[in-house]
């Protein structure tokens, strides 16, 4: 030891570690040779990677493969890490060896370092636990880093994305049920169409949503799917046959996910599938929100020369110039956070094929990618629910007011002239200025009980004739 560094060894030689770090000499060659984003790891991955290290010395022990200290100081070890209590332990970059071989002997020299030092051994002392031979007994990390990312994938989405866009639909759904009643017209190619009902516009808007939670709780569970028990290349070699079953079992305990061995560990080493196909139904979702958040600002443009028929909450001043202007600024916020995951789906698409015979070499970045896309759909939709849709208002005499202008109302009675004869009165109210209503009454169209049921618009948007 000097100069505040100490000298740890690996199979390569001799390497200085800084004092009082925790890692071990596979970890420093990493932090020196990947010196590229200064982006380390995701927090919920590396949790999982130590949830992971636990069931594997758990497994062990019941085996009887590991001596019941020497497990015993892994478990500890691994549960302090979970608890957040050394997370700066873990500084290898996220751009990194593609198997994420870096992360996992990160991890392994931490958890081995503490172990000993809790066994009675000076800190960076090499034994009694051993981070290859002892923490990663009947492991790899082209089992052990696939797993990990499956598993904090799948918490993340199951805790945080899908209960954000739950509380958005269920947000939605409400102003739908308070809104039944407001008649509005619609718009189709951006041009005035028949009435709906404000309530319909955003029972729509929910249920896209909705169908959006549907379609990632899909995807969810293909990641429950596990690789850990394929040890190098998918045969299980260097692992006792009964590993995987207990190793899987007890990190289902840990993490309270219902998951399951791979039907086939060369899959689920060589490809990265489920992880692609849940990045899609996140594109899927990003593009349904990028149209709510969308709409809602354009029905929300003005006040006083847009459409307005919506009423934004002020949430912060919009201009640095124009005083008193009010922006929508929650709607943009969670449209630029779906712009981000739109091109995080083609990047982890890429990552997808990012492969050569058994192993793909892009789990690291798959692993940064989709964590940070949950982060901010879920933090973009949750800030739109709660600081833009919980507080919408709609503006019932400017949406009566288009209502009555609408030239659409004519469709209703194209069923009785026809269709020629309602297109005319369309392009004469047009010119003139005029409403459907008094046009047709004025021509004497249809008798004026008639003309009245036929132009009723609770009955226009229940589809009626």
């Amino acid at each position: 030891m000097a100069d505040g560094f100490r000298i740890e060894r690996d199979s390569m030689g001799e390497v200085r570690v800084p004092e009082g770090r925790l890692w071990g000499a596979q970890t420093q060659r990493a932090v020196e040779n990947f010196q590229v984003s200064g982006r380390r790891m995701p927090k919920p991955f590396l949790e999982a990677l130590a949830a992971t290290k636990w069931a594997a010395a758990k497994a062990n022990l019941e085996l009887g493969l590991l001596d019941e200290s020497i497990a015993n100081a892994i478990l500890i070890a691994a549960d302090e890490v979970l608890a957040g209590k050394h997370d700066d332990e873990f500084p290898v970059d996220v751009f990194q060896t593609g198997s994420g071989t870096s992360s996992n002997m990160n991890m392994n020299e931490v958890l081995a370092h503490l172990a000993n030092v809790s066994l009675g051994s000076q800190p960076g002392a090499p034994s009694p636990v051993h981070p290859n031979d002892h923490v990663n007994l009947g492991q790899s990390s082209n089992d052990v880093v696939p797993t990990a990312l499956h598993v904090s994938i799948a918490l993340a989405a199951r805790d945080r994305l899908i209960p954000a866009l739950g509380g958005l639909s269920s947000a939605l759904l409400e102003k739908a049920e308070v809104w039944d009643e407001v008649i509005k017209v619609g718009r189709t190619h951006l041009q005035d169409a028949t009435p709906i009902r404000m309530g319909q516009v955003f029972q729509g808007y929910a249920a896209q949503v909705a169908h959006s939670c549907q379609r990632l709780a899909l995807a969810y569970d293909g990641l429950l799917e596990v690789a850990l028990g394929g040890t190098a290349v998918g045969t299980g070699i260097g692992t006792h046959p009964e590993f995987p079953g207990k190793a899987i079992g007890y990190l289902s305990e840990k993490t309270g996910l219902p998951i399951r061995q791979a039907r086939d560990f060369c899959e689920q080493l060589a490809g990265r599938e489920a992880c692609v196909f849940f990045a899609g139904a996140m594109g899927a979702a990003s593009g349904a929100l990028m149209k709510i958040a969308n709409d809602v600002r354009h029905l929300g443009s003005g006040p006083r020369c847009g459409i307005g028929e919506l009423k934004l909450p002020a949430v912060q001043p919009g201009s640095s110039i124009m005083p008193g202007k009010v922006n929508p600024v929650m709607s943009e916020s969670l449209m630029m956070a779906c712009l981000l995951v739109q091109g995080y789906v083609t990047t982890v698409t890429a990552c997808g094929a990012a492969g050569n015979f058994e192993l793909n070499v892009a789990l690291p970045l798959l692993a940064d990618t989709l964590h940070d896309g949950i982060r901010v759909l879920s933090g973009a939709a949750e800030g739109f629910q709660k600081r833009c849709v919980e507080g919408l208002q709609v503006d019932r005499e400017r949406i009566d007011h288009f209502v009555e202008q609408s030239l659409m109302l004519a469709t209703a009675l194209a069923p009785r002239i026809g269709y020629d004869a309602a297109a005319s009165l369309a392009h004469e109210a047009y010119r003139s200025g005029r409403t459907i209503h008094d046009l047709a009454a004025e021509q004497g169209l249809l008798p004026p009980d008639e003309l009245r049921a036929a132009l009723d618009l609770r009955h226009m948007t229940e589809g009626g004739r």
